[in-house]
């Protein structure tokens, strides 16, 4: 039998491949996402994305959201208790969940942070594309006919002109060399709207682009 496990999720590209390799592996079931929302805002932290599509993206893939509920600006300290709160109500969903995995693809420091919070909640933590050539991976998004937009931009390594616009081989040749094809840096997040572990497309449409923070471009996806 495979063992139950919980998938960090972002909606973005990275997730999405993690979750594909994780539904490739033997050893694992996957029970549900685990994604960070702020209520107050009604959307995904840091990403911007409204829960809606968050929901809608869930459903298309026939699994559950456990949502980690941040306050705005929320410390770290915060987003610690949150996240060991969520985590103890998957398990207690779930009996024999033990496993948490993560898309991240080689920033040692957050690979050593998500380690120590998973210990912390008593999870192993697993990293389904962890190491993967980050120029092969965001070419493998488009090869296999992920569909995307970048969500939110990092106006100190992108334009603003970014935000909005779909995750395809235009894009990945307009890059900056500075910049990492995946964002793995945080110079954009993406929120993947179709693709092969859909059951359907989400719809979504470009909205308005604003500034946030005098820094960051955060670009409006609407359902369609």
């Amino acid at each position: 039998m495979r063992e139950p496990i919980v998938l960090s999720w972002s909606g973005g590209k990275d997730s999405s491949l993690a979750l594909a390799a994780l539904r490739e592996d033997a050893r694992f079931e996957v029970a549900a996402l685990l994604t960070s929302v702020t209520p107050a805002y009604d959307r995904v932290s840091i990403h911007g994305v409204r829960r809606s599509l968050l929901h809608a993206q869930a459903a298309s893939l026939g699994l559950p959201v456990l949502e980690v509920e941040l306050e705005p600006g929320c410390s770290n300290e915060a987003y610690e208790r949150a996240f060991h709160a969520a985590a103890a109500r998957a398990r207690a969903a779930h009996p024999g969940l033990r496993a948490i995995a993560f898309g991240d693809l080689f920033l040692e420091d957050v690979r050593a942070y998500r380690e120590r919070l998973a210990a912390e909640a008593g999870m192993e933590p697993v990293f389904p594309v962890w190491g993967r050539d980050t120029a092969e991976l965001a070419a493998e998004v488009v090869a296999l006919g992920y569909r995307a937009h970048l969500v939110c931009v990092d106006t100190e390594a992108l334009p603003a002109a970014f935000a909005g616009a779909p995750f395809d081989a235009a894009l990945l040749q307009a890059l900056p060399s500075s910049v990492d094809p995946c964002g793995e840096r945080g110079e954009f997040h993406t929120f993947v709207h179709d693709g092969p572990i859909f059951a359907r497309p989400v719809g979504v449409a470009t909205g308005e682009v604003v500034i946030r923070e005098g820094r960051f471009a955060y670009c409006d996806l609407l359902p369609a």
